[in-house]
């Protein structure tokens, strides 16, 4: 872990942005469409501090409220949790009990609406952009809504090392506990300093959070993440994309 880091998954990145806000930090494949799309750290810190003013601004997001992100293995992914916990939420899986912000992907279109005090819908387009079809009733459209907030997030009680972040039957999570995870989890891949991870993992699921986000950010180092891969195309991907290491 980066030192003068205060235990926070927030604070971590913000270094980062500082240290060199120009390298990449998520670079996104679809191998079923060919799609991809690259995020610098500057560029993931601030698709971040947009998403976690809209938790907070308008649909009502405060430390301790719980979040479900019901979404497939995509860039926003990454940004919709970094975002919670920015905000001092809690990551509870989808289905759960109580669930203060519902975060689902264009499945929301056929009326799968999940329970929640508030729902919002992201089209998964490449560039974050919104949906063309008319959204059900109550359901907030994240790209109609995200790029009118702020590039920085101010928060008058920034988050702290021991607040909940993630909450399952399993056990809850703290921040500063969630960050010495990923940095075990990078000590058990190989992933070196300033490493890059090509990987399949969900970062929207808690096990998949700590192979390809928290992983990467603990050594301040940069992931690939694949959706709907094709096995025999992982390795020429790997290659292609200078990958230290290639993990599911």
């Amino acid at each position: 872990m980066l030192s003068g880091v205060d235990g926070t998954i927030p604070a971590l990145l913000d270094v980062q942005v500082t240290a060199d806000p120009s390298r990449p930090f998520v670079t996104w494949y679809d191998q079923a469409d060919g799609g991809r799309v690259e995020l610098s750290v500057l560029t993931t810190a601030n698709w971040v501090a947009k998403t976690a003013g809209l938790l907070r601004d308008v649909l009502d997001a405060a430390p301790g409220s719980r979040v479900s992100i019901d979404l497939p293995t995509h860039w926003q992914g990454v940004v919709w949790v970094l975002a919670s916990w920015t905000v001092g939420a809690v990551l509870v899986p989808p289905g759960s009990p109580w669930i203060d912000v519902a975060v689902v992907g264009p499945a929301v279109l056929s009326g799968e609406v999940p329970d929640a005090q508030e729902v919002v819908g992201t089209a998964l387009h490449p560039l974050g952009a919104r949906f063309t079809e008319p959204l059900p009733v109550g359901v907030t459209d994240f790209g109609a809504e995200v790029l009118a907030m702020p590039d920085a997030f101010g928060s008058i009680s920034p988050v702290q090392p021991d607040a909940a972040a993630w909450r399952d039957p399993s056990g809850e999570l703290q921040q500063a506990e969630l960050l010495s995870l990923g940095a075990a989890r990078a000590h058990s891949l190989g992933l070196g300093g300033a490493g890059r991870l090509l990987s399949t993992a969900n970062p929207s699921t808690r096990d998949g959070a700590l192979t390809s986000l928290l992983a990467p950010l603990s050594v301040s180092g940069s992931v690939i993440l694949v959706s709907n891969p094709k096995p025999d195309r992982l390795a020429a991907l790997g290659a292609q994309e200078r990958a230290d290491v290639v993990a599911g």
